[in-house]
């Protein structure tokens, strides 16, 4: 981002070269800063179909509505409780619900043990799903009772996995959809500097910018163990109760083992929980009453009682767990976990025993599995019926909807993963198997492939692939529309082990037998295109969807000629379910195809082994999006035009019914802008995306003198839709038809041009020039091609523009960006068909193999795979084809893929030298790997060298402290059988390597563990987004008051609905955070960039590029709030991280690096501040050129830390280079220029000043030494004598930067006063001027 969050942070210049730096000391507030200041994703654009004229009203009609409602109230409400301290208080609020207070106090600490009550106000009973409001009297007298409830065998089993949790007893858990270590977070565990430490410690010594990666950086440290509560507690051996027993109320039978070895049988009865007098032998459940008997209402009250060590441990055991931060401690509910790629092999040596891991099955959802079992379909289309009239409505149906799918999700994705490795029986068990179909938990699966030959004439499997892909993305589409009467089915697509299976609720009449002459589908194409079905019911929901995607409504026609009249594509598909919801399904073709890549890459013409690989190469709808507001501005431009030749404005105000003032415009570019829509934005009418300004901008520069007199324009008759079936087989019959088929095409053939010749150059241009943030990896690279409406497979041609730029590093790296994402994906496509037919337990194997061929050539150039011959010899009719790829092979293959897939024919090496690291990030985050955190050695000369890598030096790997050679792995390091490989950890030994079994970079050992990776259609909370939207306008129109209270609405919106883990939460909070800072909330800025940063590396990954991002904002609030060595901590492990993503020299850390020198001189740590100014300026060079803007800025800069740094000629050297560049790339007159050049007299005068100085002492000296006096005392204000080497070479320290301004006389300030000068707190130093029109060059992402 190009003002990203460092992107102009603080910096001693105060000239206007360096504004971005400067920035945002105190930045103003403007949209275009906004736009750069948020995370990509939240750069989107307006929810589809919301336009930002639409936003507006509805934020206005939610402030009416909430009006209408009863006035927020919040108040402090007493809890009476039944056990100690008696009583407690929660701050609460008249429009909560009384189920979220039920849930605040089984969270508080000292109310733990609560779990089954209710609560009652003045002896009534409140029901849990009421708002507090509705309670009489509640304001008036705040005080509620807590009432114990009898438990029932469901809540009994709650309350024992729930105390099981609270009291540290669960074990690790084994789950297919989380990884290891899972949603771990890395933030506590930054090495902050204590305040113990000296004040010279500086947490960036010795840091070698230009140093690789360490494969340390992502590791947690290792915490002690935590104290234990219980030996043991779980289900007792004599569980479940009989029948006789049942009825008096027994629910469960425990069983607990105290830290001191007793060991106690506990029945858990409707009352509570007692202790028994059963024994390992004897079954007795009644109540023990010798030595004394022990019953209570709560299993935490019990084992007090039982224990007498319990109280103390369980109070350690809670400030133990309140070492961390609660964020990085709390469970996720409302999405899974991201989880890590590279993982420490301590973290798999941490299962222990535990039998009650085996029950949970069944503590959770009972004997039977019924209470897991839900009627999916039925809860997301329920839910979507709630009412939306107020706001409150809308809160609790989004929440609720947040809740579902994340619900859904994780259930779908543990279903997939199981049908994949061959756990559930098929359905149609005869088929073949990628015609299998399945349903688990009641979710519908099935395989992205094409098993009954739907998609045989555009790609077969490949086509099937992209469809469900693309399915998904439209299923999103359709959630975030919201049309009222049109219904989805819950749909999640799933890659894992090299299998694609798609999960969907089950549509309730989709297996339904119909009659004969019945369609299984109601609307659209019944088999292909063959039959076509029409019903009436289906046009007005289908109108709507279609008019809010661009479809147009068009004619089709069957395989008899016989036309019908569509809403949509004829592969959207109608069914009326026998519920009587009317569902959309295939959604995958929602745009038009891609005509000039199918023509070009797919035509008969190409060799059936060079053609693309399927047909299915629609558009993406950004671009639609971005194509039509193109169209809308012709359209204004030629309506403004006809008004000015003909037309008096009296009667144009009096004759357009719809009109858009100037004011309007200006505002709607503000929203527009600030949510990045320019690109993307989407509008249901089409009325605000006329983005008035933009014309306002062109009509402008056309009458400067009268910018507010404009012409209003009424785009009631614009209408922009396109044809999603031309070039999809359909035949129009007569001439109209005919000419109409073609005017369609016509018109989807310039938005094919339109990509090509506009969108993609102007991609590379704005990579190139800083007009957006340098992606740091693939990931944020396909997420700003995406975000342009620019698909995957232009790649190649992204990469082709950036070869015939030359020599710009900026494209080049942009280029080699793109390279290693095509060879990455075709990797990914290559590995996923190696495994696709393999056992799943062959998958390390294949995986290891496949990766020592792409990765590990240059060490081994034959590598053997490992396999146990007696595990595939219970496999005999599978075939192990991935043993015989080499490394020749394989790169002929990937070459083959990307030629095909992106038609760019790659010269020289795939893997580029020393970027095999970013390489294997990239492979394992597409596959789903886990990897063993180790240092791989990719060629012989790392294989020779002694390994010295990151991780015995950092406490979080204790396992990995004893360096190990490839293909040595032990488990422990001690026992006496592994001397032998402990021998082989010497570096002679390493270097040794044996010839006839050569070691390779990677072992099925290595490969611990593959997650499935997911895609899924959960819609984003339009009310949350609107209030965030209406926060940043307030903002803008100098509404500070109301802006910031529509902002912490929109916080505790996106809190309520998402819940606090949640990447949306993460994002909202980084946005926060920004605006907070930039009104001088710094305080508050730390709080929320922090939380950004816990809340992103659990959700999204340690290492993900937001995380990044949201780790360098951190660190730029922490120093404008004092905090500078916790900041330059915090700088460094972001660094650490980009490394590690990237490599080394990541185009925008210039930025990051001048801010970290910036921190540096206010700790006046000057000589350290001027080492990284110089790597910051070395990087610049290399990216920008000598001349750029951007290299004057930092030889400015460069400047002024050498003086701090007392080395005078070549601060005077570096800013005599700032002036000549800015002099001849702007003129002499340019602000810019005449700062320069007064800095450049007044450190020349200063230099010859204190030369002259230092001479005159130095021939005093002389002269009283050979006098055998003494040297006089030093003049009081005069400044510290330099070093002795400096003071030879006739170089002071320069304490007088104006020396020639008081007549060379020495300067009378101290350092102090002097580092205010230069920061520009100064009278002397000049305002800001206004940027020069090259600055964007100078603008940084990453910072």
């Amino acid at each position: 981002m190009a003002d990203g969050p460092n992107g102009g942070a603080f910096c001693l210049s105060s000239i206007t070269a360096s504004a971005d730096i400067d920035a945002q000391s105190n930045p103003p507030f403007d949209a275009e800063s906004e736009e750069h200041a948020t995370p990509p994703e939240t750069n989107g654009t307006l929810t589809n179909g919301t336009s930002s004229e639409e936003t507006q009203q509805n934020g206005e009609n939610g402030e009416n509505e909430g009006a209408a409602q009863p006035t927020e109230n919040v108040f402090p409400l007493t809890i009476e409780l039944p056990h100690a301290p008696g009583q407690t208080q929660i701050m609460v609020s008249t429009q909560e619900q009384v189920q979220d207070i039920r849930q605040s106090i089984v969270d508080t600490p000292h109310t733990f043990q609560y779990s089954c009550f209710h609560l009652q106000h003045k002896g009534k009973r409140i029901n849990d799903f009421i708002e507090l409001s509705e309670v009489p009297e509640i304001v008036q007298e705040p005080t509620c009772k807590l009432v114990e409830d009898p438990y029932t065998e469901a809540q009994a089993r709650v309350h024992v996995v729930r105390v099981r949790e609270l009291i540290g007893a669960a074990g690790d858990r084994t789950d297919l959809v989380m990884g290891i270590d899972a949603g771990i977070s890395l933030c506590d565990s930054v090495e902050l500097p204590s305040s113990k430490t000296g004040e010279d410690s500086n947490p960036v010594a010795h840091y070698d910018v230009n140093a690789v990666g360490s494969i340390s950086t992502p590791l947690a440290k290792t915490r002690e163990a935590a104290p234990k509560t219980v030996k043991n507690i779980s289900l007792s051996a004599w569980n479940p109760p009989p029948h006789h027993l049942r009825m008096r109320g027994h629910l469960l039978y425990l069983q607990v083992t105290t830290n001191e070895g007793e060991q106690h049988y506990i029945t858990s009865a409707v009352t509570g929980f007692y202790v028994n007098k059963s024994t390992n032998n004897k079954f007795d459940p009644t109540p023990r009453t010798s030595p004394k008997s022990s019953s209570a209402h709560s299993l935490i009250s019990l084992l007090e009682q039982i224990s007498p060590s319990f109280d103390s441990s369980f109070t350690k055991l809670q400030e133990y767990n309140g070492q961390r931060d609660p964020l990085a401690a709390y469970q996720l509910s409302n999405s899974i976990p991201a989880a890590p790629w590279l993982v420490s092999a301590a973290s798999t040596h941490q299962h222990q025993a535990d039998l009650t891991r085996t029950q949970e099955a069944y503590l959770l959802a009972g004997a039977e599995n019924a209470e897991t079992l839900r009627d999916w379909n039925e809860e997301f289309q329920s839910t979507r019926e709630l009412p939306k009239e107020t706001v409150q409505d809308r809160v609790f149906r989004e929440r609720l909807t947040s809740k579902l799918f994340a619900e859904y999700n994780e259930a779908a994705v543990r279903g997939a993963a199981l049908v994949a490795r061959g756990e559930v029986q098929p359905l149609n068990p005869t088929e073949a198997r990628d015609a299998q179909i399945f349903v688990y938990n009641n979710v519908f699966y099935s395989f992205g492939a094409d098993g009954v030959g739907t998609f045989a004439t555009d790609g077969g499997d490949e086509a099937a692939r992209i469809a469900t892909g693309k399915d998904v993305q439209g299923v999103k589409a359709v959630n975030q529309l919201d049309i009222n009467g049109l219904f989805t089915p819950g749909t999640v697509v799933v890659d894992y082990l090299g299998k694609r299976v798609v999960g969907q609720s089950i549509v309730p009449g989709i297996f339904k037998q119909r009659d004969p002459g019945e369609h299984q589908i109601d609307y659209g194409g019944v088999e292909g295109r063959d039959i076509i079905a029409t019903m009436e019911g289906f046009v007005q929901p289908f109108n709507e969807l279609s008019k809010a995607m661009r479809v147009k409504r068009h004619a089709v026609w069957d395989k008899e000629g016989k036309k019908h009249e569509l809403e949509a594509s004829v592969e959207t598909k109608g069914l009326l379910g026998t519920d009587g919801r009317k569902y959309v399904l295939d959604l995958y073709r929602i745009t038009p195809l891609d005509i000039d890549w199918l023509e070009k890459h797919c035509g008969e013409e190409q060799e059936e082994g060079k053609k693309y690989p399927h047909r299915m190469t629609v558009m993406r709808p950004e671009l639609v999006d971005s194509y039509r507001i193109v169209k809308l501005r012709e359209y204004i431009s030629k309506e403004v035009e006809k008004k000015r030749a003909g037309r008096n404005q009296d009667q144009a105000e009096a004759g357009a019914e719809k009109q858009l003032t100037n004011g309007d415009a200006e505002a709607e570019e503000k929203d527009t802008k600030t949510n990045g829509a320019l690109t993307n934005g989407d509008s249901k009418d089409g009325e605000h995306e006329h983005t008035n300004g933009e014309t306002a901008v062109a009509k402008t520069d056309e009458t400067p003198a009268e910018p507010r007199q404009q012409e209003t324009v009424d785009v009631s008759g614009f209408s922009f839709t396109l044809n999603p079936d031309v070039f999809a087989g359909q035949l129009p019959q007569s001439d109209e038809e005919k000419a109409e088929w073609e005017a369609d095409e016509a018109e989807v053939r310039s938005v094919c041009k339109y990509l090509t010749s506009d969108v993609i150059p102007r991609l590379v241009r704005e990579m190139q020039e800083g007009e957006v943030g340098f992606p740091m990896d693939g990931q944020s690279l396909i997420r700003e091609m995406h975000k342009r409406g620019v698909n995957v497979r232009y790649l190649g041609e992204v990469a082709r523009l950036c070869s015939e730029q030359g020599k710009d590093k900026r494209v080049h790296a942009l280029g080699w960006l793109c390279r290693q994402e095509m060879v990455s994906r075709a990797f990914k496509h290559f590995a996923n068909a190696q495994m696709k037919e393999l056992p799943p337990c062959f998958a390390q194997h294949c995986m290891s193999h496949l990766l020592n061929c792409l990765l590990g050539a240059a060490l081994n150039g034959k590598p053997q795979y490992e396999i146990d011959e007696d595990l595939k010899a219970m496999y005999p009719d599978t075939e192990f084809t991935f043993g015989k790829v080499t490394p020749e092979s394989l790169a002929t293959e990937l070459r083959k893929q990307i030629d095909v897939r992106y038609r760019i024919q790659l010269e020289g090496e795939l893997v580029q030298p020393g970027r095999e690291l970013q390489l294997l990030r990239e492979v394992c985050l597409k596959l789903g790997l886990q990897l063993e955190a180790k240092e791989y050695r990719f060629t012989k000369e790392q294989l020779a060298a002694p390994q010295t890598n990151g991780l015995a030096t950092k406490a979080s790997s204790d396992s990995l402290t004893v360096p190990q050679t490839n293909g040595v792995h032990s488990a422990s390091e001690g026992g006496k059988k592994k001397k032998k490989k402990q021998a082989d950890h010497s570096p002679n030994r390493a270097a040794s390597v044996s010839p006839t079994t050569p070691s390779t970079t990677f072992t099925p050992d290595n490969i611990l563990n593959i997650v499935p990776v997911f895609k899924d259609a959960a819609p984003r909370s339009v009310l949350a987004e609107e209030a965030l939207d209406a926060g940043r306008m307030s903002l803008q129109q100098d509404q500070k008051e109301l802006g910031q209270e529509l902002l912490l609405e929109s916080l505790s919106l996106h809190e309520q609905i998402y819940g606090i883990l949640h990447p949306e939460v993460a994002r909202v909070y980084y946005a926060l955070s920004t605006i907070y800072y930039s009104l001088d909330e710094k305080s508050a800025a730390v709080e929320l960039a922090k939380k950004a940063v816990i809340v992103s590396e659990r959700t999204l990954g340690i290492d993900n590029a937001e995380t990044i991002l949201s780790y360098l904002n951190l660190s730029l609030f922490e120093h404008a709030t004092g905090n500078t060595k916790d900041a330059l901590a915090y700088v460094r492990h972001a660094l650490d991280l980009w490394k590690l993503v990237y490599g080394v020299r990541h185009p925008d850390s210039i930025t990051t690096l001048n801010n970290a020198a910036v921190m540096l001189q206010s700790l006046k740590l000057f000589h350290e501040s001027r080492l990284w100014f110089e790597v910051s300026l070395d990087i610049c060079e290399e990216v920008s050129g000598k001349q750029a803007i951007a290299t004057a800025t930092l030889l400015f800069q460069l400047a002024q830390a050498l003086a701090l740094d007392q080395d005078s000629k070549a601060a005077v050297a570096k800013m005599r280079e700032s002036y000549s560049i800015f002099k001849s790339e702007l003129g002499a007159d340019n602000p810019n220029t005449k700062e320069a050049e007064n800095w450049l007299e007044t450190l020349t005068h200063s230099a010859v000043s204190q030369a002259k100085q230092a001479n005159a002492l130095q021939n005093r000296k002389m002269l009283f030494s050979g006098r055998g006096g003494r040297m006089p005392r030093m003049a009081v204000g005069a400044g510290p004598q330099p070093p002795a080497e400096r003071q030879a070479n006739g170089i002071a320290a320069p304490t007088a930067t104006q020396a020639a301004r008081s007549g060379g006389s020495i300067d009378q300030r101290n350092l102090d006063e002097l580092l205010r000068y230069i920061n520009g707190e100064s009278g002397t130093t000049p305002k800001k001027k206004t940027a020069n029109p090259k600055r964007r060059q100078q603008a940084v992402v990453g910072a």
